[in-house]
C-alpha cells in the first residue's frame, strides 16, 4: 500500500538517486487525477489567475483566492505532500504562510522571498518550499550555490530552481542535502521536476493552435466533443452520457 509522502521522505529519495515529481494543480478534479497516477508532490499553484482565472498576472492573487484553490486541492489528495504557494499579494507572509496551513490544508507552503522571512515562516513551524533563480540568466553557478546554501541554513526543506541550466542546477543540487526540484527552465540534472499539468496535458485553450510537444492535448481534445454535442443537440439526437 502507498505510503503518505512526507518531507522525511522526499529527502530519503534525493539521497538514493530517486527523481521526486511534482506537479501543479488548481482543482479537485486534476488533484485526484494525479495523486492517482503516483505523484509526490502536488503544488496548488499561484498560477491559478493566468492560467485558469484570466489574470495578467500571479501578484493580483490574494491569500482568499489561494485559500479556496489549496482547500480543492487538498480534498483530492490522499498520499501526494500538498504544497501552497505563498501569494505576493500578501501582506504578513508570516500570518498567511500559517492560514495556508491551518485553514488551506497545505503540508508546505512555496516561497519567493528572502531568508529572514523564510525563517520567520519556519519558525512559525511552517515547512517551506523556497524558490531560487525566478528570472533566466539572474545567477551564476557560484552565487546559485551561494544562495541555495542560505536558504537551506534559513531552515528551507526543498528548492524550486527555476531557470537553473545544467551547470548551476547540477551544483545546486549536489551542494545542499534538501530535495533541488525545476519548472521553468529546470531539467534532469535536478533532483526532480514539478510542471503544471494544464501546461502538461494541453488543457489551455492555446493547445489548439500550437506545435508544442505535450503529454496530451486536452483543448483538442475538449474542442472535438464539444463540436460532436452540438451536432447531436442540432440533428435532434439523443446526446452521450448521463
Amino acid at each position: 500500500m502507498r505510503e503518505k509522502m512526507r518531507v522525511t521522505r522526499l529527502r530519503e529519495m534525493k539521497r538514493e538517486g530517486q527523481k521526486i515529481v511534482g506537479a501543479v494543480v488548481y482543482d479537485y478534479p486534476m488533484a485526484l487525477i494525479v495523486d492517482r497516477a503516483g505523484v509526490d508532490v502536488v503544488s496548488a499553484g499561484d498560477s491559478v489567475g493566468m492560467m485558469m482565472w484570466g489574470h495578467t498576472s500571479e501578484e493580483e492573487i490574494t491569500l482568499d483566492e489561494m485559500l479556496v484553490v489549496c482547500r480543492a486541492v487538498r480534498r483530492g489528495v490522499i498520499h501526494a505532500l500538498v504544497s501552497c504557494d505563498l501569494p505576493a499579494a500578501a501582506h504578513d507572509s508570516v500570518a498567511a504562510a500559517c492560514a495556508l496551513v491551518r485553514d488551506g490544508g497545505a503540508e508546505m507552503v512555496k516561497v519567493d522571498a528572502d531568508a529572514d522571512i523564510l525563517r520567520a515562516i519556519v519558525d512559525a513551524g511552517v515547512p517551506v518550499w523556497a524558490q531560487l533563480g525566478s528570472e533566466p540568466g539572474s545567477l551564476d553557478v557560484d552565487a546559485a550555490v551561494r544562495r541555495a546554501r542560505e536558504l537551506q541554513d534559513a531552515g528551507a526543506s526543498m528548492l524550486d530552481f527555476r531557470h537553473s541550466g545544467p551547470a548551476a542546477g547540477r551544483a545546486v543540487a549536489e551542494a545542499i542535502s534538501i530535495p533541488v526540484l525545476g519548472g521553468l527552465g529546470g531539467g534532469p540534472w535536478l533532483d526532480g521536476r514539478v510542471r503544471a499539468m494544464a501546461n502538461a496535458i494541453g488543457y489551455a485553450a492555446t493547445a489548439l493552435d500550437d506545435s508544442a510537444d505535450r503529454y496530451a492535448n486536452v483543448a483538442r481534445a475538449a474542442l472535438d466533443a464539444t463540436t460532436a454535442y452540438a451536432d447531436d443537440v442540432r440533428a435532434g439526437r439523443q446526446i452521450r452520457g448521463k
